[in-house]
């Protein structure tokens, strides 16, 4: 991860860009963290990534409710499969 101050950003924005395609950028304002720029295929990574974690949590919430489980079979008699 590289770090740069927020006036170094804005002088050379099309160098930020570049470098991000590699790595994640933190622009710092007063030197801390203000915000991070990241390539388009990162960021597409870390939203499917996120969406699986959260498709996992409602699946195993969904396993751990309470109540009367059908068969596979009665479901896919029901589907007419």
């Amino acid at each position: 991860m590289v770090s740069i101050n927020a006036a170094e950003a804005r002088k050379n924005f099309a160098d930020l860009i570049a470098r991000s395609q590699d790595d994640a950028v933190v622009i710092e304002r007063r030197g801390r963290p203000a915000a991070v720029v990241i390539s388009p295929m990162q960021y597409e990574r870390m939203v499917e990534a996120l969406e699986d974690e959260e498709d996992r949590a409602a699946f195993d919430e969904a396993l751990a409710e309470e109540g009367p489980n059908i068969p596979w079979d009665q479901v896919k008699e029901d589907l007419g499969w």
